[in-house]
């Protein structure tokens, strides 16, 4: 790919929604970053909920935008975010919102789960489990046509949250894959239908017509584009979902089936190849798009804020001990999920974190124990995904470098690689921007973990010790918690 850009630098901008911070980029068209803005996505109090500062990012991300088209030749833009965010909208783009855009991690009234939750369907139709707080499209907007019916059926369109920012920039309403497939409870990507609760709701009128994550919508609304000093000449792509999009990154570097385990606050696990049948909404499993539309297998748990349960503070900047590691897994210390509100792979487990064994007593080793109980949470992402072949690992873990080394050790008889690219997300839908025209594969820096110093037989018994414990107090399903 990339003749023309190679010759005059074309760019890509790349509008990345994270749940605490936004980031505008300049990218290549193969991915490359070339400069990067970033805000805090700050959240307001309610009433009627907590919710997202659309107007506030608005200023910023057309300021930034203005910005970069002076310091690059930008052709296009694409958008990409988290899952858990529905934006009501009127039918006009320079509105902000119908209604404010609902925090995912606010809490629910009791009548809004429990109203929602014989409305949402099967596992196909939700794609997940009914997950905690505020998560998943549908719910929040069932939240809103209780809280004021009015609005909603005032309201035009209902969009996840990168096609909400094409729209706002192009004036043209999307749905897509990646975005609904991502447990907004709205979409059914195995039958490719919406979910009932959509006609229950009648909610269809809301639903924007679909689009590809790489597809043209539109070039910039021409009186936005004069307003704030923007380039006339940018045109607005679909995007899509962020997690997907990272999948993308190693799709088309030529991994069409890859298993990509990407990690910070979350665990996030998404293998093309998982048989939908091994799906367990039980053990947080879900059930994702590729930007095909392609069914994923996916799992997910709260990595990083276990791994912080158990690192504790000021060990942030230090990479582990291997002897440290040796050290703990010789006496048989443990430390066993779940320590934050999610149960993740271990149903009923949530708030129940525990070490058993001599303690770790200095933050050395604490941050030693964190390391292997990460790793130990990845592989086991990994088995619940069937994968035994090539698996990549990418994200915030990978500061530690014995994180790496541990799950490739874990796995012996298969490969593990990583990525230390810090912009995944925003690489893959970079890499969007080219989707049609791509002939050859994409480049990816992919980097073998350093061989396990240690004895490999006392890890393996050690993992299967730590699977059995944690596996010991799980909840019989009759007294797991309602909301998941």
């Amino acid at each position: 790919m990339g003749d023309r850009q190679k010759v005059d630098g074309a760019r890509i901008a790349v509008l990345d929604v994270g749940k605490t911070n936004i980031k505008l980029s300049a990218m290549t068209f193969d991915g490359m970053l070339a400069e990067s803005l970033c805000v805090r996505n700050e959240v307001r109090p309610g009433p009627p909920w907590r919710h997202h500062d659309l107007n506030g990012i608005s200023d910023w991300l057309f300021g930034s935008l203005a910005t970069l088209c002076r310091r690059h030749p930008l052709e296009k833009m694409v958008g990409t975010g988290h899952g858990s965010a529905g934006v009501l909208v009127n039918a006009d783009p320079d509105d902000t919102s119908a209604l404010p855009m609902i925090n995912y991690e606010q809490d629910l009234p009791p009548a809004i789960r429990d109203g929602y939750a014989p409305l949402s369907g099967d596992f196909f139709d939700r794609s997940s489990s009914i997950m905690l707080k505020a998560a998943h499209q549908a719910r929040q907007l069932y939240w809103m046509q209780q809280v004021d019916p009015e609005r909603v059926a005032q309201a035009r369109w209902y969009l996840g949250l990168p096609q909400y920012w094409a729209w706002r920039l192009s004036g043209v309403p999307s749905a897509e894959t990646t975005v609904l497939s991502a447990q907004s409870h709205l979409w059914n990507n195995v039958r490719k239908e919406w979910s009932p609760i959509v006609a229950g709701q009648g909610w269809k009128r809301l639903m924007p017509p679909f689009h590809p994550a790489w597809e043209t919508l539109g070039p910039i609304r021409q009186d936005l584009a004069r307003r704030h000093g923007i380039s006339e000449k940018l045109s607005v792509l679909t995007g899509g979902h962020d997690s997907s999009l990272n999948l993308y990154r190693y799709q088309a570097a030529g991994m069409r089936d890859a298993c990509v385990i990407s990690t910070g606050t979350w665990i996030v696990g998404m293998c093309a190849a998982t048989p939908l049948d091994q799906l367990d909404e039980n053990r947080g499993m879900v059930l994702n798009s590729d930007v095909t539309g392609r069914p994923v297998g996916g799992v997910l748990t709260m990595g990083g804020r276990e791994f912080s349960h158990v690192a504790g503070q000021g060990q942030e900047g230090n990479a582990a001990d291997a002897a440290l590691v040796s050290s703990l897994i010789g006496r048989g210390t443990f430390a066993l999920p779940s320590f934050g509100d999610d149960d993740g792979l271990f149903p009923g487990s949530a708030g129940r974190g525990r070490f058993e064994g001599p303690p770790a007593e200095t933050p050395e080793e604490r941050k030693a124990l964190a390391v292997l109980y990460a790793a130990l949470l990845t592989a086991e992402c990994i088995d619940a995904l069937k994968e035994n072949g090539l698996v990549a690992l990418d994200g915030t873990f990978l500061r530690d470098p014995l994180y790496a080394t541990l799950v490739a050790a874990l796995r012996p008889n298969a490969e593990t690689v990583y990525n230390l690219d810090s912009y995944g997300t925003a690489s893959g839908a970079a890499l969007l921007g080219e989707h049609e025209a791509r002939d050859t594969p994409a480049p990816i820096a992919l980097s073998l973990p350093a061989a396990f110093a240690g004895d490999r037989a006392a890890l393996a018994a050690y993992a299967q010790r730590w699977r059995e414990l944690a596996n010991r107090h799980i909840l019989p399903r009759q007294d797991r918690r309602t909301d998941r």
